[in-house]
């Protein structure tokens, strides 16, 4: 059991969810579901004052690499990374994460750009980490299941030339707190942070004058998004040339709704575990609804990867968590406090920086596609540059993630195809005017 879910006591979630600070180093080795996590991923005492400035760095072997005709690894040379981010609540966090120096040229027109990545929902216990599932990209054990399946987004990038840097967001493999899953801020930071560390990296091409563009589906999608949007207050020095958000969850009480009593009923854990660690008064309402039942689920999935949720709470519904059997977002959308607290996660509240293409399955009923489509509206309405990409597709089965999953793989190539075309300074023009027209 990791540093922070330990054990529910007092009969409170608090006790379980608490953070420790930043200030405090993890010195024993901790084991999350029978995998010892690296001493790189535990922060020191003290962390740097700038943001983005590199904490640490080692050299990270891919899993899935081969050598190439000239003798350099494909698709390319990769770094696990420390650095320091600031967390929702403005104090300083270690963020891990990894940079990859890719084999292939770069072909378009400037230096060769850098893509900051922001993974898929990987989990909660820090073995799920994506750095560390770049290293492991498939882990079967009797305790956890972890797959790496943004290996194949990372892998297409770098093939363009393009390097890549994936952030772990923030308390996702670093050990010293809990990771804020879907909190925009903290997210957003840890992105744009990760970019700003990536070109501190020793032997990195990337220049000061290369393009940056963001990447994100699902998770990653919310996190691209909300950086995209607070790029011009918190890193104005991280130019962007055009951000991927695809099925972003931009509308949490929405997201809420659409994930409970889903296949991925864990990931509902993990927000309400998250959210109870930052906001005190969405932690007051956990710990006032939540039955004994639900403070032991929530401190068992903090510790889970995707594949453990499925398995563990597929298909779970939240009313079985709480003391009056209501669902979590009934709950939460009766407390004006906890709710006014959600509203602050909206994503779509400000105008992003640069093109944006936004991608969203019409028939997505886990981030469910209306509320990714309001994102799209929203920033139209604020004069952003959006392309909009409604995938059309079958209901390929309610709430069992293929209609989550599927657009995740057959748009993934006009994604990369839109965003190496910015990378290449290339024009975009905003189909906002087809809104009325689209799905």
């Amino acid at each position: 059991m990791r540093l922070l879910a330990g054990v529910v006591a007092a009969g409170t979630v608090c006790a379980g969810l608490s953070a420790v600070p930043a200030s405090a180093a993890t010195t024993e080795p901790v084991v999350s579901r029978g995998v010892t996590i690296p001493e790189f991923y535990n922060p020191p005492t003290e962390l740097p004052s700038a943001n983005g400035a590199l904490i640490r760095t080692e050299a990270l072997p891919l899993g899935l690499s081969i050598p190439g005709l000239d003798g350099r690894p494909m698709p390319g040379t990769a770094t696990r990374l420390m650095y320091k981010s600031t967390d929702s609540s403005g104090l300083p966090v270690a963020v891990t994460g990894a940079y990859i120096e890719p084999t292939a040229a770069w072909k378009g027109t400037g230096p060769r750009p850098l893509v900051a990545l922001a993974s898929g929902t990987m989990g909660q216990g820090d073995q799920c980490a994506p750095s560390f599932a770049l290293q492991h990209p498939l882990t079967l054990t009797g305790d956890t299941v972890i797959v790496g399946y943004e290996a194949l987004a990372i892998y297409r990038l770098l093939a363009t030339g393009a390097a890549v840097v994936v952030t772990d967001y923030v308390g996702l493999g670093s050990t010293d707190r809990l990771h804020t899953y879907v909190n925009r801020l903290d997210e957003a930071h840890a992105l744009l942070d990760a970019a700003r560390a990536a070109h501190a990296v020793p032997g990195a091409s990337i220049t000061p004058a290369s393009r940056t563009g963001l990447y994100g589906y699902s998770q990653g999608g919310g996190a691209s998004a909300a950086a995209a949007e607070l790029q011009p207050s918190y890193a104005p020095d991280v130019p962007l040339a055009g951000t991927y958000a695809g099925a972003p969850p931009a509308d949490l009480t929405s997201v809420m709704k659409g994930i409970d009593g889903s296949a991925l009923a864990g990931a509902l854990a993990w927000s309400i575990s998250g959210f109870a660690q930052a906001d005190p008064d969405l932690r007051a309402v956990v710990e006032a609804n939540i039955s004994t039942t639900g403070k032991a689920a929530l401190v068992d999935a903090s510790t889970m990867c995707v594949g453990d949720a499925l398995f563990g709470y597929g298909f779970t519904k939240s009313g079985k968590w709480t003391k009056n059997g209501q669902s979590i977002a009934d709950i939460i959308a009766a407390e004006p406090s906890a709710q006014a607290a959600l509203n602050k996660q909206r994503i779509g509240t400000l105008k992003p920086t640069g093109p944006v293409r936004v991608a969203t399955g019409v028939q997505d009923d886990i981030v469910p596609h209306a509320q990714a489509r309001q994102l799209a509206v929203d920033w139209c309405r604020k004069g952003a540059n959006v392309t909009y990409d409604p995938i059309n597709l079958p209901n390929l089965g309610d709430k069992i993630l293929t209609n989550h999953v599927v657009p995740l793989i057959t748009d993934q190539g006009d994604a990369i195809a839109w965003l190496t075309d910015r990378l290449s300074g290339k024009p975009s023009l905003s189909n906002c005017w087809t809104m009325p027209l689209q799905p």
